[in-house]
């Protein structure tokens, strides 16, 4: 059953949002990007108008001081006109330099940079004319055109309050020189662009905040995807039970592995057992290599009697190492006298079974710390 709109009540998660970002599909404000552009542009025309009009002036009376052969030498012709828009080109390159550093920038304060070739695809369910007449008057289009009007409106106003504030200026450009009435245009233009640029940015105000409002909308989640969300990327918790209890059994039998190469089998008797090793040519201190209690207990002491691994039942020394080293760690230095002592009796047990001979007398072992790990 489809989710309707006011289902989605929660946040985008941040995985929501970096799928929309892949996608291609991030805030983005075109009247941020126009404002900053016009801004730039207005700035640049203020400082450098002069200079531009200057240079494009003298440009233009040498490109057209030309000789009558001149003037009918096509090849001469033609290489005078690729030599003028070359320097055409490199007088406005500094204002073309700046407004495309602005149009590259704008973006990074609404969404960032984002290249997402899978938006190149194309979508054939825009060719849906159904779907278009729905579109077209899509509550964001009636936005649109609301801000178009607003645009056209508060930019032709700043532009006849600056046109009449400045039409002396305009007028006199007609009895200036060529050079100076060139370079006063430019100029007049770049402070006409930074008036516009006011405008603009006053649209920009509240168009940024709204399209944030409507990318938020348009990606908010019900509680049912944000569940279905965490089930897809931690696993559903059966799945993580089923995993983690077979991760466990596999630590289990690789344990019970190392069981039949233990010395010695430290029990409680019943309800701890723990698996000893002591190798005094490649080891520091003994190591447990096994431990478990109650079921794990019983299978330890199972695996270790079929192999005739020696079984000690010292219950202080079971729980002190039970509850104090982890399984492939050394015995604390605190229990090395509890288990030299078990060590040799095992010893003592293999030497007097091999000779023939009775057996020792177990010794009264006290692993002498507090059995409740720290």
């Amino acid at each position: 059953m489809a989710e309707s709109d006011e289902d989605k009540t929660e946040q985008p998660t941040q995985k929501r949002l970096d799928d929309a970002r892949e996608k291609g599909d991030i805030p983005r404000s075109r009247e941020l990007t126009t404002a900053a552009v016009v801004l730039i542009a207005g700035a640049g025309l203020n400082m450098l108008g002069g200079k531009i009009g200057g240079d494009l002036h003298s440009l233009m009376q040498s490109s057209l001081s030309l000789t009558r052969e001149q003037t009918f030498n096509e090849i001469h012709a033609l290489t005078i006109f690729n030599n003028t828009m070359l320097q055409a080109f490199w007088t406005c390159l500094p204002i073309l330099g700046l407004t495309m550093v602005a149009a590259l920038f704008a973006p990074l304060a609404i969404g960032g940079w984002n290249i997402a070739f899978s938006s190149l695809a194309p979508d054939f369910k825009r060719l849906n004319p159904i779907a278009g007449l729905g579109r077209m008057f899509a509550v964001n289009n009636v936005v649109e055109l609301v801000k178009a009007l607003a645009k056209f409106a508060i930019v032709g106003l700043f532009g006849v309050l600056f046109l009449w504030d400045r039409r002396g200026d305009l007028l006199a450009l007609g009895s200036e020189p060529l050079n100076l009435a060139i370079g006063h245009a430019v100029a007049l233009t770049g402070r006409c662009l930074l008036i516009l640029s006011g405008g603009l940015a006053l649209i920009a105000a509240v168009d940024v905040p709204w399209q944030l409002f409507q990318y938020n909308k348009k990606h908010r989640m019900s509680k049912e995807e944000i569940r279905q969300e965490y089930k897809e990327s931690e696993g559903s918790p059966e799945t993580k039970g089923r995993i983690k209890q077979v991760q466990q059994e596999m630590a289990r039998r690789r344990m019970m592995e190392e069981v039949p190469k233990a010395d010695v089998i430290v029990t409680n008797p019943t309800h701890f057992a723990v698996a000893l090793r002591y190798d005094d040519k490649r080891m520091r201190a003994p190591v447990v290599v096994a431990k478990g209690a109650d079921i794990v207990a019983a299978r330890i002491r199972e695996v270790a009697r079929e192999n005739l691994v020696p079984i000690f039942e010292a219950p202080p020394l079971a729980r002190a190492l039970y509850r104090n080293v982890d399984i492939g760690a050394e015995i604390p230095n605190t229990l090395y006298v509890a288990v030299a002592q078990v060590l040799t009796y095992v010893y003592h047990l293999r030497t007097a079974r091999k000779n023939g001979e009775a057996p020792p007398q177990p010794p009264a072992i006290d692993p002498g710390i507090d059995e409740t790990k720290h």
